[in-house]
């Protein structure tokens, strides 16, 4: 039997229904800021959706854009004064930067209650020690997919195939979790006989940045597969999953696109809520 699809989209259109409720009860409209730095096509495609998301459930989309030759000082002066401003309950800078800015200081220059990526070194500090906090948008998307769906992960085996600070470690310690509480292995690139590994995974989770990497022959019949990867083939969209050989065998698979991407953007929205509710 073919495997269920994992509707991302249908998903993030319930989650987005839900913050809008949250906007209202709040009784004002919290503001999310998008920083972003020269005119890269896919990230100016990015940054309109989320700016559209929000503006949709009632939040007021504060937007910068900057020239790609701009100063590291210039940029982290932006970020100081929207931490400083009132109006301001989330931050998102828009990833990758310009050749010449260091990612890494601006994304520690956000106010941590502020970081509506999730990515701050407190935020990813409160995740390892179990403690409320901004959770990253994409290992969040993924949770939220599971349990839409009711997919188990008590006792069940997970192995995750990338291990970026962005989602394969994050996505870890949710999946491994107290209430969770699924047996985590993280592979990567040096991981040795890796097929034999996924083969004994219930719950298999491709983010290893690869077309089409994973097949159907490291996975185990009735397993659960999330496709976290995009990668650009020509002229169309494809994952990190062989999707079409890998839903003959999988239970349940999340398509790309249409499947974790709309959840980053949903989870987006979620941890500005949360900011503007904790401020």
């Amino acid at each position: 039997m073919r495997a269920q699809i994992i509707d991302g989209k249908a998903v993030a259109a319930a989650v987005k229904v839900e913050v809008a409720s949250g906007v209202r009860a709040l009784r004002r409209s919290p503001g999310l800021a998008t920083v972003l730095v020269g005119d890269d096509p896919a990230s100016r495609v990015y940054v309109s959706g989320k700016r559209r998301d929000a503006e949709e459930v009632g939040m007021v989309s504060i937007h910068h854009q900057l020239p790609a030759d701009i100063s590291q000082e210039k940029l982290l002066e932006l970020i100081a004064a929207l931490n400083d401003d009132a109006k301001v309950d989330g931050i998102l800078v828009q990833l990758p930067l310009p050749n010449g800015l260091d990612p890494e200081a601006a994304v520690n220059a956000i106010e941590p209650g502020k970081d509506a990526d999730g990515l701050h070194p407190q935020n990813l500090g409160r995740l390892v020690l179990n403690q409320p906090g901004l959770r990253p948008c994409t290992p969040s998307g993924v949770m939220r997919l599971l349990d839409h769906y009711e997919v188990a992960t008590r006792g069940q085996r997970a192995v995750i195939v990338g291990r970026s600070f962005l989602v394969g470690r994050p996505l870890a310690l949710l999946l491994g979790a107290r209430g969770s509480d699924a047996t985590v292995t993280v592979a990567h690139s040096q991981t040795r006989e890796i097929a034999e590994l996924t083969r004994t995974a219930d719950i298999v989770v491709a983010a290893i940045g690869s077309p089409r990497f994973l097949t159907a022959e490291m996975i185990k019949p009735g397993a659960t597969v999330i496709d976290v990867g995009v990668n650009r083939l020509e002229d169309r969209l494809v994952g990190d999953v062989d999707f079409e050989a890998v839903a003959e065998v999988a239970s349940a698979i999340t398509p790309v696109p249409g499947g974790v991407g709309p959840m980053t953007r949903a989870m987006l929205l979620v941890n500005t809520l949360t900011a503007a509710r904790t401020r």
